[in-house]
């Protein structure tokens, strides 16, 4: 007889539970860093319910470069770790998802006054190919890099150093991993936004939240609670009645510019006119171009490609793809990342490392958010979060009735 899958529960037998016991889990956030969290915790044996107040995914963890990336220029600000940790999570998402998570060749253009050059950058593929523990970056010449890329034509052309990354469907990687922990036993409800946190002898017991589709107010008891709302997460921990710079985050918006064919197998790396790398990446078959990275003050809600951004990134792909110039843009697509926050520096050299912030010094034990943090090394901020909460509370791996 065939062992026959376990039917995951309808929404409504999902909401009909969400009162009728203490959750060890309640995690506010549908991104990446949600769903990492939720399938760890999960595994591990713990009751967890995940709530997001809009689509899975609908933020920032839809709208990145969909590069499952090392972080190349990260070794150029000496940040070793966060390299180190990127390049291994992508082979190891090759690895267990390929089909999801797919090769993607990069060409960095060599010609005259091009930075930071062939011999430097040569030494940091050098670098990244030890990360990954196999040799993979090589020098093209020109005959060669014009066969690969023929859109490819800054002035004094001499070839093109040639090296591995990744790129994913960055929703349909965090429905993989929602569904992963949907699997192992997680509670899972978009469309449910919480209000406030439920408190008792000074501590944090629970959130109340509302089903906006239906108005209805929820309220659920919970040991923990982890925000995980990314670029959001001030406002998050608002509820608690903490001042938002509590959070530390810095947020950068990213924008994109699609276009609508493939102009090139390879992707792109280029220089806008300020020095920042910028790109242009097969994408199914079309192409991006991007991408910004500025401080961003304004609504959340409604974060949008300007002209001058367009501007920028095309001007900065075609000092060395002159052909993006003639090439018909169908749209553009704009995010918000949830840097570590760092006075004074530049937003193009913040951290892409994560943190984890207790916020019981804040007035709120038992609440925690996730702050920084990338696409490729969401399973690694994932793990520290749920090693935080395991020792707090003294959690193992242990059976819940659900």
């Amino acid at each position: 007889m065939q062992n026959r899958v376990k039917p995951f529960p309808t929404r409504a037998a999902a909401l009909a539970q969400l009162s009728a016991q203490t959750w060890d889990l309640v995690v506010i956030g549908g991104g990446i860093s949600g769903a990492g969290v939720a399938q760890q915790a999960a595994r591990r044996g713990w009751s967890v319910l995940l709530l997001e107040q809009r689509d899975f995914a609908w933020g920032t963890s839809s709208r990145s470069s969909k590069l499952v990336h090392g972080g190349l220029r990260y070794l150029k600000e000496g940040d070793i770790k966060t390299t180190l940790h990127s390049v291994r999570e992508r082979q190891r998402l090759l690895h267990e998802a390929p089909g999801l998570v797919e090769p993607q060749s990069f060409l960095f253009a060599d010609c005259p006054g091009r930075k930071p050059g062939r011999w430097l950058m040569q030494t940091g593929l050098v670098v990244y190919d030890l990360m990954a523990g196999q040799r993979s970056h090589f020098y093209a010449d020109l005959a060669t890099t014009q066969m690969l890329a023929p859109g490819l034509a800054p002035p004094g052309l001499r070839g093109a150093l040639v090296f591995p990354d990744a790129k994913t469907d960055d929703a349909r990687l965090v429905w993989r991993v929602l569904l992963e922990a949907q699997r192992d036993g997680a509670t899972l409800l978009n469309y449910m936004a919480v209000q406030s946190l439920q408190t008792a002898n000074g501590k944090v017991t629970g959130v109340v939240a509302q089903d906006t589709l239906t108005g209805e107010m929820h309220t659920l008891q919970a040991r923990a609670v982890v925000n995980a709302t990314g670029a959001w997460s001030p406002i998050t921990a608002s509820f608690a009645g903490m001042s938002p710079s509590n959070a530390r985050v810095r947020p950068g918006k990213g924008i994109h510019v699609v276009y609508d064919r493939r102009l090139s197998n390879y992707a792109i790396s280029a220089s806008a006119i300020d020095g920042r790398q910028v790109f242009l990446e097969p994408w199914q078959n079309m192409t991006i171009v991007g991408t910004t990275d500025d401080d961003y003050y304004g609504d959340l809600d409604d974060v949008r490609a300007t002209s001058e951004e367009v501007r920028y990134l095309v001007q900065g792909v075609a000092r060395v793809f002159p052909a993006i110039r003639s090439a018909r843009a169908i749209g553009t697509y704009a995010g918000v990342r949830p840097t570590l926050h760092t006075f004074g520096k530049y937003e193009d050299d913040l951290s892409r490392d994560h943190k984890v912030i207790d916020h019981a010094p804040h007035g709120a034990p038992n609440v925690y958010s996730m702050i920084g943090g990338k696409l490729a090394s969401y399973r690694l901020f994932a793990e520290d979060m749920v090693d935080v909460l395991a020792q707090r509370f003294d959690l193992g791996v242990h059976t819940t009735t659900h």
